[in-house]
C-alpha cells in the first residue's frame, strides 16, 4: 500500500459476520435471516384471496389505516437503525465488541426492528385484506420470535447487564406471549 494513500472507508456491511459457510451450517443464525427475508419478500405477492372475490369491496378506511401503519413501521425501523449504529447486524449473533443499546427505540422494546417489521406486515394485511398476507404475518411472528430468542442467548453471554434490561423491557410486542418474554 502506498504510504501517501488513505485507506478506503469501511463498508457498512463489513463485520456483519456473513460468510458462505454460514449459509450452509447456520453458524451465526443465517437461516433465521433467510427465513425472515423470504417472508418479507413474499409480501410482494398479490392479495389472495382477492377481497373482491368475497363479494364485497375491502373497506377504504381499513385499507388507509393499513397504509398508515405500514408508514409508521418504516419510521420506527429507521429510528431503530439509527440508534443501533455500528452495532447493527442482520444476524441474530451480535457483532464482536458491539455495545449494548438500551435507550431510544431500545428503551421501548428490546427488538424494535422486529417490531417495525411486524407493524409493516400488519399494515400490508390491513391495506390488502389478504388471508395470504395474514399467514405471512403469523409466519414472521414465529420467525422473529425465534430469531430474537437466539439473539438474546448470545447477548446474555457477552453483556452481563442484558439480564436486567431483559427483565424490565418488553421483547417485541408487549403482552403477547410469543413476542414478549421477560425474566
Amino acid at each position: 500500500m502506498d504510504p501517501t494513500s488513505t485507506p478506503s472507508p469501511k463498508s457498512p456491511l463489513e463485520g456483519w459476520g456473513l460468510s458462505w459457510g454460514g449459509w450452509f451450517d447456520n453458524r451465526h443464525g443465517e437461516w433465521w435471516l433467510l427465513a425472515q427475508l423470504a417472508l418479507i419478500a413474499a409480501h410482494l405477492l398479490p392479495p389472495w384471496p382477492a377481497p373482491g372475490s368475497w363479494g364485497y369491496a375491502w373497506p377504504l378506511p381499513i385499507a388507509i389505516s393499513g397504509a398508515v401503519l405500514f408508514a409508521v413501521g418504516l419510521l420506527l425501523a429507521a429510528q431503530a437503525f439509527w440508534r443501533l449504529g455500528p452495532s447493527l447486524t442482520p444476524l441474530p449473533d451480535p457483532k464482536p465488541g458491539a455495545a449494548l443499546i438500551t435507550s431510544g427505540a431500545y428503551g421501548r422494546c428490546r427488538h424494535p426492528l422486529y417490531q417495525a417489521v411486524l407493524l409493516c406486515s400488519l399494515g400490508v394485511v390491513l391495506a390488502l385484506g389478504s388471508l395470504l398476507h395474514l399467514a405471512l404475518l403469523l409466519g414472521l411472528c414465529a420467525v422473529l420470535g425465534g430469531k430474537a430468542r437466539r439473539e438474546e442467548r448470545m447477548l446474555v453471554a457477552v453483556h452481563p447487564d442484558y439480564t436486567t434490561y431483559r427483565a424490565a423491557t418488553p421483547a417485541i410486542i408487549p403482552g403477547l406471549p410469543w413476542l414478549d418474554w421477560r425474566d
